[in-house]
């Protein structure tokens, strides 16, 4: 099979190392990929989201299967207009899409088919955004309605702080028009786990659990990012958790989406918090998240182009999907001052030798004029490596990334720890 999958990421990077290994896919493509994909695939400079000519490039070069990785162009409906042009495609449409695209949208449909979350309200107006975050104190929780590559939540520990992301969002226009309307929510009190899903648009059938960390420095500490680390499975996620995740919210999910008539096909991120009262869903995503996908995929046992085809076909209930054991966890390393400003371009070194003893994920790459390794974005590699234990995988992980270096590089040291 001719294969492309659409994106530039480490997420990216992860997917096409895992279909690398299919006997099924005998051609791989991505577009538009960076330095670490094109070791494994084909990269085709298009953008992500031009649809167009995604589609066009797809159909002139005869694809036989688009894998869609990132939001935004789900968001958009590439995968309609894949599924028009008469080329199967993994990942939901866009009338499912917006489970992730619209906050608004997705904490309606919790509400109502009572799927466990936080309380919350959601708003249009600042001055009634002002005025409830006033008579509900803090800490309280600010989420720009649309996309916001991963940035668009604040957790606020004072009113004033709550007020000021609001402000940003609604006046100064931070997140465009992702921030013109705002949910407010109920900060919940537990620890987070992430679960992923495949999704035929009836069934569904979880990945390991992980966990990822957003803030920038150790301590959990600092701005938000796109994701600064992340282990699978998670300590937190117990069989009795598991079971009624599965009842209370995962299940009903995908049979909300369906009776709404927005079936869901392609990869369901429940973002959870497990509090006192059970657990509850922070957030939906409607692909892998970034950096969960490096360790949960480092551990699938399963062919992933078969995977993928289930989900399309509507056959995923006929898959037997198996795990290593043991951990896997993941370090990304980043360029000096992200999330803010930071420079490109920069050589790397050391990555052969962390290879050695890891997978090292390309995130935000590209190959200079003598073929050195560059830095091309703010996460640039995910190091990710196994043991038979968490605590193995993450002594793993971190020695083979004490390998890589290049000016102002940085890393959390507690990934897996806090």
């Amino acid at each position: 099979m001719k294969v492309l999958v659409v994106g530039g990421g480490g997420r990216e990077h992860a997917i096409c190392w895992k279909l690398a290994q299919s006997p099924k896919v005998t051609q791989l493509y991505c577009a538009p990929g960076n330095a670490g994909i094109a070791q494994v695939a084909t990269c085709v400079e298009i953008k992500a989201t031009d649809v167009e000519a995604m589609v066009a490039w797809a159909k002139d070069n005869a694809m036989d299967f688009v894998m869609v990785a990132p939001d935004d162009p789900l968001a958009l409906g590439m995968v309609d207009a894949l599924e028009k042009a008469g080329i199967p495609a993994f990942g939901p449409r866009a009338n499912a899409a917006v489970i992730e695209a619209s906050k608004a949208f997705s904490k309606e449909l919790m509400k109502k088919y009572h799927i466990p979350t936080a309380k919350y309200e959601t708003f249009t107006e600042l001055p009634k955004a002002l005025d409830y975050i006033r008579a509900q104190g803090a800490p309280i929780v600010v989420k720009a309605d649309g996309l916001a590559l991963g940035k668009g939540v604040v957790v606020a520990a004072t009113v004033e702080e709550a007020e000021q992301a609001v402000r940003e969002m609604m006046e100064d226009h931070k997140f465009g028009a992702s921030g013109a309307t705002v949910v407010i929510e109920e900060c919940m009190v537990g620890p987070e786990v992430t679960v992923l899903a495949f999704c035929d648009g009836e069934h569904l059938v979880p990945m390991l659990s992980s966990q990822d960390h957003k803030r920038a420095y150790d301590g959990n500490k600092g701005p938000n990012t796109g994701g600064m680390g992340a282990f699978c499975p998670s300590p937190n996620y117990t069989p009795e958790i598991a079971d009624r995740c599965m009842k209370e919210i995962f299940l009903p999910t995908v049979a909300a989406m369906k009776a709404e008539g927005r079936p869901f096909k392609g990869v369901l991120y429940f973002g959870l918090m497990l509090t006192q009262e059970g657990p509850k869903v922070v957030e939906y995503n409607a692909r892998f998240g970034d950096p969960e996908t490096q360790p949960i995929l480092s551990m699938l046992d399963t062919d992933l182009m078969d995977i993928f085809q289930a989900c399309v076909d509507g056959t995923l209930d006929q898959l037997d999907i198996r795990w290593k054991s043991g951990a896997a966890c993941c370090i990304v390393l980043a360029s000096g001052g992200y999330p803010l400003s930071y420079e490109k371009g920069l050589p790397i070194s050391g990555i052969e030798e962390a290879a050695k003893s890891s997978t090292v994920f390309h995130a935000g790459t590209k190959l200079g004029e003598n073929g050195q390794i560059l830095t091309n974005s703010g996460r640039v590699l995910g190091v990710t490596a196994l043991g038979e234990t968490l605590p193995a995988a993450i002594d793993n992980a971190y020695a083979a990334a004490r390998h890589i270096t290049w000016k102002d590089m940085h890393f959390r040291t507690d990934i897996g720890k806090v």
